[in-house]
């Protein structure tokens, strides 16, 4: 009997050998979710205080169902080798309509089903078996080594054989408190451990657990270090500190290997640092300081562009600068040189870049070796127009250079990886950031081919200015998309550099580089904008020392003209873009705007607020604003917040459209002469339609605005009598009162509170309301002690007060006995009557008909 029931156990259904029930222990049977979920199988279900109390009756096989996995009755039931589950385990199978498999191991949920992990760095056996007991009731499973199927790596601190493998074959590394914190959700049916956005938190981060130091950087760099070292997990210590685990060192300003107290202490260059943030791991044995200091040590006869500190370089770049003036450069002349040409052997941190490690400064280097011995014993003054056609050409070749490292060390890198599933940046941000730089690359790749012609068979009358006369059109085509998007490729460089960790320490790396001069990206990116001014300049210098009877003279003065138009393209090109980009704004800023306003055909050309002297829009004196396109006009309404300014700020858009109105169907633009301000439009149409404005902005001039329009209308509908199209008039022969519409606040003020009023109107308007009740209202909304004599808006305004408000002592007694002893006739004149700036003007059609 024993035998068949060990045999049973081990089967992982329901055995037909023993009857199977379900006991419900605790508070587990008062549950109606898990009591439905049991009854689901079919089985007999008892309850239980414990369990213990049918614990040993042999001749059922019974599954146990707990949600307290700790505890007297746990163990004892545990101890029988019993199965037990937990209410989300019970709850998982009926939902999936899974069998009961019978399991030795107690299991809880399936929050961690298919999960196999290892664990390193955990020395307390109490818990490493309490995070494996909690990994087997969520239905983990737990190696001893690393292999194929391992899933996660669960370790305190980064380092050590099976770490590197985990990143090595991008395996999920966790703190313990990742199990930990998946127990505690344990009764969530629908948690799975292994979400991106719960696992995120508990991830172990680069330096987690290390002590690292930095030696040698200056004070700004050393402190960002620091920052980046503590935002991935690691600690920051001193040379001194005997817990020291890394010293990490700038190999560029340290000759002499720093002595830490503990001996087992890493000395390392920066690369390790910034590579660790990018892979999350860097074996340290491939970046040691003191390996570094040998090779330079025992390199002889070498450039070692790669790994001379920068008092090396800077002893290069005077030997250079000595060997420019003894070959005859205006440097040695004793001629002025232009600013060009001397920021050409500057160090690299100025503008031209000449002293980088690019291929193509290395091959002008080159050509300066080449020329053979023989030309000192007879030696030959070169023209000031070969010098500065030298200046053209090493420049061109170092900024060849530059846009080389950018395509191969950045951009070529960051596509590959985008490809992989590890990508530092996804491919939208790179077309953002690099999408209009190949067209750069390949007309400046071909410029140098020909420099290079040039130089390699130089003779004085060679024609320098065909070369940009032959790319002029790839130049058109390459500048202006580049720099008019340089912002917008600016701020998602920065963006991206502020928020990818790990593409920031791929920017740190690559700018280490001896190919990068220690300069970021941005600063490497700028150069195609500054590059166009720097080529006047040069070609300049080339002209000012070449004859008239050159044949080049003429040619650079087109090269001049050139590099002129490239530029009129770029700013034309921006232009353009901006106004693009404006008609978007103004259409998001307009509720209402009809859609077929956002054209690439369309162009914004102005703006200008105005308030209407009639009322053929929204009404006379409201707030409204013209925008001027170029071959229409929107004509939209200020929206104000009235009473609603003390509530938090909306989201709701700040103007309503009224009208768009096309230029072609404007027959003239009147100038009200009696008006310093005002101005008219007459829409041609079935009916002719006169619109009236005064100019409210106060930067704006009437009359540079009227004519400006009048050539835009002129522009759109090919006619050049632009003139023609302003006619003048004064107010009276247009009927139109232009009285000061903006007695400003006091006349809005009126009007909004007439609006009110009327608001207040309408909300008592209803069929059913009482006439004592609107004659309530009528005496409420008008007091019955205000002035008539006066018809200004001030007084109208102060006559609206509500009657309860006023204070009956201030009125006059004889006004009071006028008041009663007068006849309904005469209280029937003594209504208010709106003042004739507030009153709606009726148009006289014959006007628009003398116009």
């Amino acid at each position: 009997m024993e035998t068949i029931e060990e045999q049973s156990k081990c089967e992982m259904s329901i055995s037909t050998t023993l009857a199977s029930r379900i006991c419900l222990v605790g508070e587990v049977g008062k549950d109606a979710e898990t009591l439905l979920a049991a009854e689901s199988f079919g089985l007999p279900i008892v309850t239980s205080d414990t369990g213990l109390d049918i614990l040993g009756e042999s001749e059922w096989r019974t599954f146990y169902v707990l949600d307290d996995f700790e505890g007297a009755s746990f163990e004892a039931i545990h101890k029988q080798k019993e199965c037990i589950l937990g209410p989300p385990a019970l709850k998982y199978a009926a939902e999936m309509k899974q069998t009961l498999g019978q399991n030795s191991r107690p299991i809880y949920n399936y929050a961690m089903r298919g999960v196999v992990t290892c664990f390193t760095g955990i020395r307390k056996k109490d818990e490493l078996t309490k995070l494996v007991n909690l990994i087997h009731s969520m239905g983990g499973c737990i190696k001893k080594d690393l292999n194929t199927k391992t899933t996660h790596l669960i370790c305190n601190h980064s380092g050590g054989e099976k770490y590197q493998y985990a990143k090595t074959f991008r395996l999920t590394v966790v703190r313990p408190a990742w199990v930990y914190a998946a127990w505690s959700d344990r009764n969530s049916l629908e948690f799975d451990a292994t979400q991106e956005n719960f696992t995120k938190t508990h991830r172990l981060k680069a330096f987690e657990g290390q002590k690292i130091c930095f030696f040698g950087f200056p004070p700004e760099e050393h402190q960002h270090m620091v920052d980046v070292l503590l935002e991935n997990g690691g600690v920051c210590a001193e040379l001194e500190d005997p817990e020291c685990s890394h010293v990490v060192v700038d190999e560029h300003t340290t000759v002499s290997k720093p002595e830490p107290k503990n001996n087992h202490t890493h000395i390392l260059k920066s690369d390790w640092f910034w590579y660790t943030i990018q892979n999350g791991y860097a074996n340290e044995m491939d970046y040691l300081f003191g390996d570094y200091l040998d090779s330079i040590t025992n390199t002889p006869n070498t450039d070692r562009r790669d790994s001379l500190p920068i008092s090396f370089n800077k002893r290069k770049r005077k030997r250079f600068s000595q060997r420019i003036q003894l070959e005859g450069t205006p440097l040695g002349s004793g001629k002025r040189r232009s600013s060009v040409s001397d920021a050409g052997l500057l160090s690299v941190s100025n503008s031209f870049f000449d002293c980088t490690t690019s291929p193509d400064k290395l091959e002008v280097d080159k050509l300066h070796h080449a020329e053979p011995e023989a030309s000192d014993a007879t030696p030959a003054k070169k023209s000031m127009r070969f010098n500065h056609f030298m200046d053209f050409f090493t420049t061109e070749s170092n900024y060849v250079g530059i846009l080389d490292t950018i395509l191969n060390l950045f951009k070529n890198k960051l596509e590959e990886l985008a490809e992989t599933n590890d990508p530092l940046l996804n491919k939208s941000e790179i077309k953002t950031i690099f999408g209009n730089f190949l067209p750069i690359h390949e007309v400046h790749q071909s410029m140098l081919e020909h420099l290079r012609k040039l130089h390699a068979n130089w003779r004085e009358d060679c024609l320098i200015g065909d070369i940009i006369i032959q790319h002029r059109d790839e130049l058109i085509k390459a500048y202006p998309p580049y720099v008019n998007f340089f912002e917008q490729m600016k701020e998602q460089l920065l963006y991206c550099d502020r928020e990818y960790p790990r593409f920031h320490a791929f920017l740190k790396i690559n700018q280490t580089k001896p190919e990068c001069g220690r300069q970021s990206l941005q600063d490497l990116m700028i150069r195609p904008v500054q590059r166009l001014p720097s080529i006047s300049l040069l070609l300049n210098d080339i002209l000012k020392h070449t004859n008239g009877s050159n044949a080049d003279h003429g040619r650079l003065e087109e090269a001049l003209k050139a590099i002129k138009q490239v530029t009129l393209h770029i700013n034309e090109d921006k232009r353009r873009t901006e106004s693009r980009m404006a008609i978007f704004d103004i259409f998001n800023d307009i509720d209402g705007c009809p859609p077929h306003l956002v054209s690439s055909n369309r162009s914004f050309i102005s703006k200008c607020e105005v308030n209407e002297l009639s009322d053929s829009l929204s009404g006379r004196g409201d707030s409204l604003v013209v925008y001027l396109f170029s071959d229409s006009m929107e004509l939209c309404k200020r929206r104000s917040r009235g009473f609603n300014t003390a509530k938090s700020p909306s989201t709701a858009k700040t103007h309503k459209h009224l009208k768009l109105i096309s230029l072609n169907t404007i027959r003239l633009v009147i100038d009200i002469s009696d008006s310093p301000r005002a101005f008219g439009l007459l829409q041609r149409g079935e009916k002719e339609k006169l619109y009236t404005f005064t100019i409210s902005d106060e930067e704006t001039d009437k009359h540079v605005y009227v004519k400006k329009l009048c050539n835009q209308i002129a522009a759109h509908t090919c006619r050049t009598d632009a003139d023609k199209l302003l006619i003048s008039r004064t107010s009276q022969e247009l009927e139109v009162d232009i009285s000061d519409v903006n007695v400003s606040t006091l006349s809005k003020a009126f009007k909004l509170a007439a609006k009110t009023r009327l608001k207040v109107g309408r909300a008592f308007s209803f069929n059913k309301t009482p006439n004592k009740l609107k004659r309530a209202v009528s005496t409420m909304m008008t007091s019955p002690f205000g002035s008539t004599n006066s018809l200004t808006p001030a007084s109208q305004l102060a006559q609206m007060r509500l009657a309860s408000c006023t204070n009956i002592n201030e009125v006059d007694d004889e006004d009071c006995a006028s008041m009663r002893s007068s006849s309904p006739s005469t209280q029937s004149e003594m209504l208010v009557v709106p003042p004739l700036s507030v009153q709606p003007t009726r148009k006289n059609k014959a006007v628009v008909g003398r116009i």
